[in-house]
């Protein structure tokens, strides 16, 4: 592989501080969305024998966010490990986002409409009824015992890529989270980990440093321009 330009590699930088700007903005944008899961960016180098080019990476952080309680009953949110289990229509989906509300078959759906999981299938609550959820999951109808939630965690070492909102592909490794280890919160959602601060004065640096590279393509082009219009004018 022949040796990186600087025009290649400026670049490849200026690919990788857009791409980082479209993840920072994506995170802003979802600062106020219950159960969102923040995207962080890092740099890869690509390549060798002097061609290394930095590459943006993506990785999901999977830190809690901090719990709001609601006084919904049909809210539900997850403290510490695991993942609530959605239907899609591309299959079953891990999430955070316990904001839920009754569709016309009155399943507990997601905001998108998707329904949530118990171990029995979908959750329903006929008309009238009182439902309750306890802290290992298990769901309840005006007192009785008639499901309980599925709760699962990704394998260890599992990268979980996002689909849309508050959805996370699941990985192979997913494992059920035992009742005994499972902090579910009825009444309550958990909000986006974004901290919009930090957030606002990453997008800054980001901004500030794709002018920089940029100049420096722009810088460079000149330079090039003047090494094929001037240097080779005969004297």
């Amino acid at each position: 592989m022949p040796p990186t330009t600087g025009l290649a590699s400026a670049a490849a930088s200026l690919r990788y501080w857009e791409r980082r700007s479209e993840i920072v903005a994506h995170n802003l944008a979802n600062a106020s969305t219950d159960g969102f899961k923040a995207e962080r960016v890092f740099a890869r180098l690509l390549g060798s024998n002097g061609a290394a080019l930095p590459a943006a990476q993506t990785a999901t952080d999977l830190t809690s966010g901090a719990l709001k309680p609601t006084g919904n009953p049909l809210d539900v949110a997850i403290q510490g490990d695991g993942f609530l289990v959605v239907q899609t229509p591309a299959g079953e989906r891990f999430t955070r986002g316990g904001s839920l509300q009754l569709d016309a078959e009155r399943r507990l759906v997601d905001g998108a409409g998707n329904p949530l999981l118990g171990e029995r299938g979908p959750v329903v609550v006929p008309p009238g009824a009182t439902l309750a959820v306890a802290n290992d999951g298990a769901v309840s109808m005006d007192g009785k015992p008639v499901d309980r939630l599925r709760v699962e965690r990704a394998g260890a070492g599992a990268e979980l890529q996002h689909e849309g909102g508050t959805l996370l592909v699941p990985d192979a490794g997913r494992a059920a989270v035992p009742p005994a280890d499972r902090r579910v919160r009825q009444g309550a959602v958990e909000e986006s980990n974004v901290n919009p601060v930090s957030a606002m004065v990453d997008m800054i640096a980001v901004q500030r440093a794709y002018a920089s590279v940029q100049k420096a393509v722009t810088t460079l082009d000149e330079v090039r321009g003047t090494a094929a219009s001037d240097l080779g004018r005969p004297v």
